[in-house]
Parts: C-alpha cells; structure tokens; sequence
C-alpha cells in the first residue's frame, strides 16, 4: 500500500476519495492523521489549478508524502468571473475564525448584491475544481471538473453550502443544496475531478 496525504482535514472529502479510490492500494490519509502539525498553506495561485498544485506541493515538501490537494469555486460570467480563486472570502471574512455559516451567509449576500442588477439570462455561471497529485515539486497528475448553471435571486435548499443554495443546474431543474448528496457526488465539480483521477492513479500505481 502506497500512502498518498489528502491536504484537508475535512473528513468528507477523505469519504469521497476512499470511495472512488477503493479499489486501489493506496492509504489516504488527511492533515488530521499526521504525527505534527502543519501550517496552513497559503493560495496566492490566479486560477483553481495553480492553487491545487501550490498547496500540494507545499504539504508534500512538508510531510515527505505524495500529496492530493484540490481548490474549487465559483465562476459568475457576469462578475467577471468572480469570485474565483476568492470564493470561500469573497466577503473578507476567514471560516476558520468565524465560522462556516457566517462566512457562507457573507459571501453569499455580497454575490446577490452584485447581481441584484443582472437579469436571469445573463447570471449564467459554473462551478470548477482543480485536482493535482504531487510528490515533492513534481506534478504527477491533474484532472479537473465542472458543472454549468446559473445564479438565482433567492436561496433555495438547505443539503449544500458555500453557494449551493444559489447555483441553479437547469439539467436538474434545482439548485446544489435541492440535491442528495448522491446525486450531487455524481454531476458536481469536484466528483467529475475524483472519477477522471482513478485511470490515471491507477496507471501511475501499475495497478
């Protein structure tokens, strides 16, 4: 079994990844599971997949393990892209200090205002996530994901966070937080980028 660090304490993510991975021999473990603690890794990539391979690398080098990192968020066609890279502070508030709920509810509530002008057909946006595979400063694999919707006026659905409530997926005919967490694993961002990572770990691995 070849142990691989996943860059995240959230322990979610880590079922997401054992269950797509499951069938390979790998050992995931999280920051969490690591013998000394390490500090946060700073994102100071402009796209999603320059922050994915920074805080890769960044924990690798510190933890002498290859490393899975992944950064994702919210692309508004009609902000210009915004809030991107910025998605999880776009109201300038940290989680990690004040909570999730309160840093969801901020960003969330400076996103409708930006777009309390925009009509429906123009609130056109996607969510997109980049995965990277390290091991020291060397990039062994990325994938990424993305879904398409748009961004409606008023929160709908209470499964999601970040900016679930908001994102509508036409397809599905309901927002991110409408969905089970089945159905969101199988068309959501970050899933698309976990199922395109297996065929290339398993070549990688020779398993």
């Amino acid at each position: 079994m070849r142990t691989i660090l996943l860059a995240t304490s959230n322990p979610g993510k880590l079922r997401e990844i054992q269950s797509a991975m499951g069938d390979l021999p790998v050992r995931w473990i999280t920051l969490k599971g690591l013998s000394a603690a390490i500090p946060q890794a700073e994102e100071t990539g402009d796209t999603f997949a320059a922050n994915a391979i920074e805080k890769a690398v960044y924990y690798s080098r510190a933890a002498g393990l290859r490393t899975l990192a992944d950064d994702s968020g919210l692309q508004v066609d009609a902000l210009g892209g915004a809030p991107g890279v910025r998605s999880a502070r776009y109201a300038g508030l940290d989680s990690d200090v004040v909570g999730r709920e309160q840093a969801d509810a901020a960003n969330n509530a400076r996103l409708l205002a930006e777009l309390a002008n925009v009509p429906d057909e123009k609130r056109t946006a996607r969510f997109r996530c980049a995965l990277a595979l390290v091991d020291g400063e060397r990039v062994l694999v990325e994938t990424s994901g993305v879904v398409e919707g748009r961004m409606l006026r008023a929160p709908r659905g209470t499964n999601g966070f970040g900016y679930d409530p908001l994102f509508f997926i036409p397809a599905m005919g309901c927002t991110t937080a409408e969905l089970t967490q089945e159905q969101k694993n199988q068309i959501s961002h970050r899933g698309q980028a976990v199922r395109a990572l297996h065929p290339l770990l398993a070549k990688l691995l020779g398993a």
